[in-house]
């Protein structure tokens, strides 16, 4: 498949949030998540000749991100304070915790800000992709543009609305 083809396009996007999920079961880090994120989306681009169509691309694609984790964690295994993986297991079952009794309300209320503040046809945008049963390939067709840009289209705006959750979030803390 080529890496600039409409389907892979579309398949890379509709990956951003369950690769960064499972990233984030792997290195509960935010940032550096993010940045395995970057790091995973530009390796499925170079190797996107290489993935099967008819198998699974999340599958496919949380396989590289591992590789990217191993990597990651090896390079900072050589670092001298780093914790081991029992201590890591422990502090990130705490902040799973931390962030589900303190951060849930405020990332809720913090996105429901941030949709608010999307242009009018973005917010429907995202409105009409989440309902029960909707799909990009739907959408597209409704609004008569390629699948690829329906899901480019998406993509850029969960990024901004992640940007957007994030400022609000630090500026909340910071006050």
């Amino acid at each position: 498949m080529k890496s600039d083809s409409a389907e892979f396009v579309r398949l890379l996007t509709e990956a951003q949030g369950p690769v960064y999920g499972y990233i984030m079961t792997l290195l509960p880090d935010r940032s550096r998540a993010r940045d395995l994120l970057q790091e995973t989306n530009i390796t499925l681009w170079k190797k996107a000749a290489t993935f099967q169509e008819g198998t699974n691309f999340n599958a496919w694609a949380c396989k590289i991100a591992y590789f990217h984790v191993l990597s990651f964690r090896r390079k900072m295994a050589r670092e001298k304070l780093v914790f081991g993986d029992e201590i890591l297991d422990y502090l990130a079952e705490r902040n799973d915790d931390r962030a589900d009794e303190e951060g849930a309300d405020a990332r809720n209320q913090a996105l429901r800000r941030c949709l608010l503040k999307l242009p009018e046809h973005h917010r429907k945008l995202v409105e009409a992709r989440y309902q029960p049963g909707a799909s990009v390939q739907g959408l597209a067709a409704e609004q008569e543009r390629s699948v690829g840009s329906v899901s480019q289209t998406l993509y850029r705006i969960r990024h901004n609305l992640m940007t957007c959750i994030e400022k609000s979030l630090a500026s909340e803390q910071s006050s």
